[in-house]
Protein backbone atom coordinates (compact mmCIF):
# COMPACT_ATOMS: atom_id res chain seq x y z
CA UNK A 1 0.00 0.00 0.00
CA UNK A 2 0.96 3.67 -0.29
CA UNK A 3 1.58 5.27 3.09
CA UNK A 4 2.02 8.99 3.72
CA UNK A 5 4.15 9.87 6.75
CA UNK A 6 6.40 12.68 7.83
CA UNK A 7 10.05 12.15 8.73
CA UNK A 8 9.93 13.01 12.44
CA UNK A 9 11.90 10.39 14.40
CA UNK A 10 14.83 9.12 12.34
CA UNK A 11 15.47 5.78 14.02
CA UNK A 12 11.82 4.71 14.20
CA UNK A 13 11.14 5.81 10.62
CA UNK A 14 14.21 3.92 9.42
CA UNK A 15 12.72 0.70 10.76
CA UNK A 16 9.22 1.48 9.49
CA UNK A 17 10.26 2.20 5.89
CA UNK A 18 12.05 -1.16 5.67
CA UNK A 19 8.65 -2.79 5.18
CA UNK A 20 7.11 -3.98 1.93
CA UNK A 21 5.09 -0.85 1.16
CA UNK A 22 5.66 2.46 -0.65
CA UNK A 23 6.31 5.34 1.72
CA UNK A 24 5.61 8.95 0.70
CA UNK A 25 7.81 11.35 2.67
CA UNK A 26 6.93 15.07 2.36
CA UNK A 27 9.86 17.24 1.31
CA UNK A 28 9.91 21.04 1.10
CA UNK A 29 12.67 23.32 -0.23
CA UNK A 30 13.64 24.50 3.26
CA UNK A 31 13.82 20.91 4.62
CA UNK A 32 11.93 22.20 7.66
CA UNK A 33 10.15 20.11 10.32
CA UNK A 34 7.19 19.37 7.99
CA UNK A 35 9.28 18.73 4.90
CA UNK A 36 12.45 17.01 6.03
CA UNK A 37 12.34 14.43 3.26
CA UNK A 38 14.51 11.32 3.21
CA UNK A 39 17.06 10.79 5.96
CA UNK A 40 20.64 11.86 5.38
CA UNK A 41 22.30 10.13 8.35
CA UNK A 42 20.35 6.83 8.09
CA UNK A 43 20.13 4.29 5.28
CA UNK A 44 16.65 4.10 3.74
CA UNK A 45 15.40 1.88 0.90
CA UNK A 46 14.25 3.38 -2.40
CA UNK A 47 10.64 2.56 -1.51
CA UNK A 48 10.73 5.64 0.75
CA UNK A 49 10.15 8.36 -1.84
CA UNK A 50 10.11 12.10 -1.38
CA UNK A 51 6.95 13.93 -2.43
CA UNK A 52 6.26 17.66 -2.52
CA UNK A 53 3.06 19.21 -1.10
CA UNK A 54 2.08 20.14 -4.66
CA UNK A 55 2.21 16.49 -5.73
CA UNK A 56 0.06 15.14 -2.92
CA UNK A 57 -3.46 16.02 -4.23
CA UNK A 58 -2.90 13.67 -7.17
CA UNK A 59 -0.95 11.05 -5.21
CA UNK A 60 -2.39 7.63 -4.51
CA UNK A 61 -2.50 7.32 -0.73
CA UNK A 62 -4.04 4.37 1.12
CA UNK A 63 -3.28 5.45 4.69
CA UNK A 64 -1.81 8.38 6.61
CA UNK A 65 0.55 7.98 9.57
CA UNK A 66 0.29 10.99 11.88
CA UNK A 67 2.88 11.72 14.58
CA UNK A 68 2.10 15.32 15.63
CA UNK A 69 -1.35 16.87 16.28
CA UNK A 70 -0.92 19.56 13.63
CA UNK A 71 -0.31 16.95 10.94
CA UNK A 72 -4.03 16.15 10.89
CA UNK A 73 -4.94 19.55 9.44
CA UNK A 74 -1.77 19.71 7.36
CA UNK A 75 -2.54 16.39 5.72
CA UNK A 76 -6.03 17.58 4.80
CA UNK A 77 -4.61 20.81 3.36
CA UNK A 78 -1.95 19.06 1.28
CA UNK A 79 -4.00 16.05 0.22
CA UNK A 80 -7.41 17.65 -0.22
CA UNK A 81 -8.70 14.67 1.75
CA UNK A 82 -9.44 14.35 5.46
CA UNK A 83 -7.48 11.60 7.29
CA UNK A 84 -9.89 9.49 9.29
CA UNK A 85 -12.82 10.42 7.09
CA UNK A 86 -11.70 10.12 3.46
CA UNK A 87 -8.88 7.64 4.10
CA UNK A 88 -7.65 5.65 7.12
CA UNK A 89 -5.39 7.33 9.69
CA UNK A 90 -3.14 6.05 12.44
CA UNK A 91 -1.55 8.34 15.04
CA UNK A 92 1.80 7.04 16.32
CA UNK A 93 2.63 8.34 19.79
CA UNK A 94 6.37 8.22 20.40
CA UNK A 95 6.54 10.16 23.65
CA UNK A 96 5.63 10.04 27.30
CA UNK A 97 3.29 12.82 28.55
CA UNK A 98 5.07 16.15 28.98
CA UNK A 99 2.51 18.59 30.35
CA UNK A 100 3.27 18.05 34.03
CA UNK A 101 -0.09 16.42 34.75
CA UNK A 102 1.12 12.81 34.97
CA UNK A 103 -0.71 10.49 35.42
CA UNK A 104 -3.74 12.55 34.33
CA UNK A 105 -2.30 13.77 31.02
CA UNK A 106 -4.92 13.98 28.27
CA UNK A 107 -3.69 12.99 24.85
CA UNK A 108 -4.34 15.54 22.07
CA UNK A 109 -6.09 12.80 20.09
CA UNK A 110 -8.30 11.66 23.00
CA UNK A 111 -11.98 10.83 22.47
CA UNK A 112 -11.89 10.43 18.70
CA UNK A 113 -13.58 7.79 16.58
CA UNK A 114 -11.77 8.55 13.32
CA UNK A 115 -8.30 7.17 14.04
CA UNK A 116 -6.26 4.64 16.00
CA UNK A 117 -3.46 5.62 18.38
CA UNK A 118 -0.43 3.32 18.28
CA UNK A 119 1.96 3.64 21.20
CA UNK A 120 5.57 2.53 20.82
CA UNK A 121 5.71 1.23 24.41
CA UNK A 122 3.18 -0.19 26.84
CA UNK A 123 4.41 2.38 29.37
CA UNK A 124 3.27 5.20 27.09
CA UNK A 125 -0.14 3.62 26.60
CA UNK A 126 -0.49 3.29 30.36
CA UNK A 127 0.36 6.91 31.14
CA UNK A 128 -1.56 8.71 28.38
CA UNK A 129 -5.28 9.30 28.96
CA UNK A 130 -6.71 8.75 25.49
CA UNK A 131 -10.38 8.60 26.51
CA UNK A 132 -12.53 6.69 24.05
CA UNK A 133 -9.96 6.65 21.22
CA UNK A 134 -8.89 3.15 20.22
CA UNK A 135 -5.30 2.34 21.18
CA UNK A 136 -2.78 -0.44 20.74
CA UNK A 137 0.95 -1.01 21.21
CA UNK A 138 3.52 -1.98 18.61
CA UNK A 139 6.85 -2.39 20.35
CA UNK A 140 9.93 -0.92 18.74
CA UNK A 141 11.97 -2.86 16.23
CA UNK A 142 15.34 -1.86 14.86
CA UNK A 143 17.49 -2.46 11.83
CA UNK A 144 20.31 -4.44 13.48
CA UNK A 145 23.65 -2.59 13.57
CA UNK A 146 26.35 -4.10 11.38
CA UNK A 147 29.02 -3.95 14.09
CA UNK A 148 29.62 -6.15 17.13
CA UNK A 149 30.75 -5.16 20.59
CA UNK A 150 34.47 -5.20 21.35
CA UNK A 151 34.57 -3.05 24.51
CA UNK A 152 38.25 -2.44 23.91
CA UNK A 153 38.16 1.08 25.38
CA UNK A 154 37.66 1.48 29.12
CA UNK A 155 35.25 4.35 28.50
CA UNK A 156 31.48 4.73 28.93
CA UNK A 157 29.17 5.66 26.06
CA UNK A 158 26.03 7.81 26.20
CA UNK A 159 23.60 8.88 23.46
CA UNK A 160 21.55 12.01 24.25
CA UNK A 161 19.93 14.63 22.07
CA UNK A 162 19.97 18.19 23.43
CA UNK A 163 21.41 17.28 26.84
CA UNK A 164 21.62 20.88 28.07
CA UNK A 165 18.06 21.88 27.22
CA UNK A 166 16.53 18.61 28.45
CA UNK A 167 18.85 18.35 31.49
CA UNK A 168 17.18 16.32 34.27
CA UNK A 169 14.86 14.58 31.79
CA UNK A 170 17.87 12.93 30.13
CA UNK A 171 19.91 12.60 33.33
CA UNK A 172 22.52 15.08 32.11
CA UNK A 173 23.03 16.25 35.69
CA UNK A 174 24.20 12.72 36.63
CA UNK A 175 27.00 12.55 34.06
CA UNK A 176 29.74 14.12 36.26
CA UNK A 177 29.35 11.32 38.80
CA UNK A 178 29.96 8.69 36.12
CA UNK A 179 32.84 10.71 34.68
CA UNK A 180 34.64 9.99 37.95
CA UNK A 181 34.44 6.27 37.11
CA UNK A 182 35.66 6.49 33.52
CA UNK A 183 35.87 8.98 30.66
CA UNK A 184 32.54 9.54 28.90
CA UNK A 185 31.82 9.71 25.18
CA UNK A 186 28.53 11.52 24.54
CA UNK A 187 26.93 11.16 21.11
CA UNK A 188 23.87 12.98 19.82
CA UNK A 189 22.46 16.26 18.60
CA UNK A 190 23.61 19.51 20.23
CA UNK A 191 26.15 17.85 22.52
CA UNK A 192 29.04 20.14 21.57
CA UNK A 193 30.50 22.00 24.55
CA UNK A 194 28.87 19.69 27.09
CA UNK A 195 32.04 19.14 29.14
CA UNK A 196 32.49 22.86 29.61
CA UNK A 197 28.85 23.30 30.54
CA UNK A 198 29.17 20.59 33.21
CA UNK A 199 32.48 21.95 34.47
CA UNK A 200 34.32 18.78 33.49
CA UNK A 201 37.88 18.60 32.13
CA UNK A 202 38.04 17.80 28.43
CA UNK A 203 39.68 14.44 29.16
CA UNK A 204 36.65 13.26 31.20
CA UNK A 205 33.91 13.94 28.62
CA UNK A 206 34.20 14.02 24.84
CA UNK A 207 31.29 15.21 22.69
CA UNK A 208 30.50 13.64 19.32
CA UNK A 209 27.94 15.92 17.70
CA UNK A 210 25.40 14.58 15.17
CA UNK A 211 27.51 11.66 13.95
CA UNK A 212 25.99 9.52 11.13
CA UNK A 213 24.37 6.42 12.55
CA UNK A 214 26.76 3.83 11.09
CA UNK A 215 29.80 5.71 12.42
CA UNK A 216 28.19 6.19 15.81
CA UNK A 217 27.48 2.45 16.07
CA UNK A 218 31.10 1.64 15.24
CA UNK A 219 32.31 3.96 18.00
CA UNK A 220 29.74 2.83 20.58
CA UNK A 221 30.79 -0.80 20.12
CA UNK A 222 34.35 0.02 21.18
CA UNK A 223 33.29 1.46 24.56
CA UNK A 224 33.07 -0.75 27.63
CA UNK A 225 29.43 -0.10 28.57
CA UNK A 226 26.39 1.96 27.65
CA UNK A 227 24.80 4.49 30.03
CA UNK A 228 21.05 5.14 29.89
CA UNK A 229 20.27 7.79 32.50
CA UNK A 230 16.91 9.09 31.27
CA UNK A 231 14.46 9.86 34.07
CA UNK A 232 11.39 10.47 31.93
CA UNK A 233 11.36 9.58 28.27
CA UNK A 234 10.06 6.99 25.88
CA UNK A 235 12.34 4.05 25.21
CA UNK A 236 15.43 5.35 23.39
CA UNK A 237 16.25 3.28 20.34
CA UNK A 238 19.96 3.92 20.88
CA UNK A 239 19.65 1.80 24.03
CA UNK A 240 18.21 -1.09 22.02
CA UNK A 241 20.84 -0.65 19.32
CA UNK A 242 23.62 -0.78 21.92
CA UNK A 243 22.16 -3.94 23.45
CA UNK A 244 21.79 -5.53 20.00
CA UNK A 245 25.49 -4.93 19.38
CA UNK A 246 26.28 -6.74 22.63
CA UNK A 247 26.97 -3.78 24.93
CA UNK A 248 26.31 -4.17 28.67
CA UNK A 249 23.85 -1.57 29.96
CA UNK A 250 23.87 0.66 33.05
CA UNK A 251 20.38 2.13 33.19
CA UNK A 252 17.95 3.94 35.44
CA UNK A 253 14.97 1.70 36.20
CA UNK A 254 12.46 4.18 34.78
CA UNK A 255 9.74 4.08 32.11
CA UNK A 256 10.02 1.19 29.59
CA UNK A 257 13.65 0.43 30.43
CA UNK A 258 12.45 -1.91 33.19
CA UNK A 259 10.99 -4.15 30.47
CA UNK A 260 13.72 -3.69 27.86
CA UNK A 261 16.73 -4.48 30.06
CA UNK A 262 16.70 -7.93 31.71
CA UNK A 263 18.69 -8.39 34.95
CA UNK A 264 21.61 -10.20 33.37
CA UNK A 265 22.15 -7.56 30.68
CA UNK A 266 23.83 -5.12 33.03
CA UNK A 267 22.52 -3.02 35.89
CA UNK A 268 19.05 -1.54 36.31
CA UNK A 269 18.29 0.52 39.42
CA UNK A 270 16.84 3.76 40.73
CA UNK A 271 19.69 4.13 43.24
CA UNK A 272 22.47 5.97 41.43
CA UNK A 273 25.16 4.54 43.73
CA UNK A 274 24.18 1.05 42.55
CA UNK A 275 24.69 2.12 38.94
CA UNK A 276 28.03 3.75 39.74
CA UNK A 277 29.23 0.51 41.31
CA UNK A 278 28.08 -1.46 38.26
CA UNK A 279 29.81 0.93 35.86
CA UNK A 280 33.03 0.59 37.85
CA UNK A 281 32.82 -3.22 37.71
CA UNK A 282 32.35 -3.19 33.95
CA UNK A 283 35.27 -0.82 33.46
CA UNK A 284 37.64 -2.86 35.62
CA UNK A 285 36.37 -6.32 34.64
CA UNK A 286 36.09 -6.60 30.82
CA UNK A 287 35.01 -10.24 30.94
CA UNK A 288 32.09 -9.39 33.21
CA UNK A 289 31.10 -6.67 30.75
CA UNK A 290 31.29 -9.09 27.85
CA UNK A 291 29.08 -11.66 29.60
CA UNK A 292 26.43 -9.06 30.39
CA UNK A 293 26.61 -7.73 26.85
CA UNK A 294 25.98 -11.19 25.44
CA UNK A 295 22.76 -11.43 27.46
CA UNK A 296 21.77 -7.94 26.34
CA UNK A 297 22.22 -8.94 22.70
CA UNK A 298 20.02 -12.03 23.01
CA UNK A 299 17.27 -10.12 24.82
CA UNK A 300 17.24 -7.20 22.39
CA UNK A 301 17.23 -9.34 19.26
CA UNK A 302 14.36 -11.48 20.56
CA UNK A 303 12.14 -8.59 21.68
CA UNK A 304 13.06 -5.82 19.25
CA UNK A 305 13.84 -7.62 16.02
CA UNK A 306 12.96 -5.90 12.75
CA UNK A 307 10.98 -8.86 11.36
CA UNK A 308 8.67 -8.94 14.38
CA UNK A 309 8.19 -5.15 14.18
CA UNK A 310 7.29 -5.18 10.48
CA UNK A 311 5.01 -8.21 10.87
CA UNK A 312 3.10 -6.49 13.68
CA UNK A 313 2.75 -3.35 11.58
CA UNK A 314 1.65 -5.23 8.46
CA UNK A 315 -1.09 -6.96 10.43
CA UNK A 316 -2.25 -3.65 11.88
CA UNK A 317 -2.14 -1.77 8.56
CA UNK A 318 -4.19 -4.47 6.86
CA UNK A 319 -6.80 -4.34 9.63
CA UNK A 320 -7.10 -0.56 9.44
CA UNK A 321 -7.20 -0.25 5.66
CA UNK A 322 -9.55 -3.19 5.14
CA UNK A 323 -11.69 -2.02 8.03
Amino acid sequence: MNILLWHVHGSWTTSFVHGKHRYLIPATPDRGPYGLGRARTYTWPESAAEVSPEQLPAAEVDLVILQRPEELDLAEEWLGRRPGRDLPAIYVEHNTPKDGQVPNSRHPMADRDDLLIVHVTAFNELFWDTGATRTTVVDHGIVPPTVEYTGELDRLAVVINEPVRRWRVTGTDLLPRFAEIAPLDVFGMKVAGLAEHLGLPADRLTSHDDVPQHRMHAELARRRAYLHLCRWTSLGLSLIEAMTMGMPVVALATTEAVVAVPPGAGALATRVDTLLEAADRFVTEPQRARRAGAEARVAARERYGLDRFLTDWDRLLEEEVCG
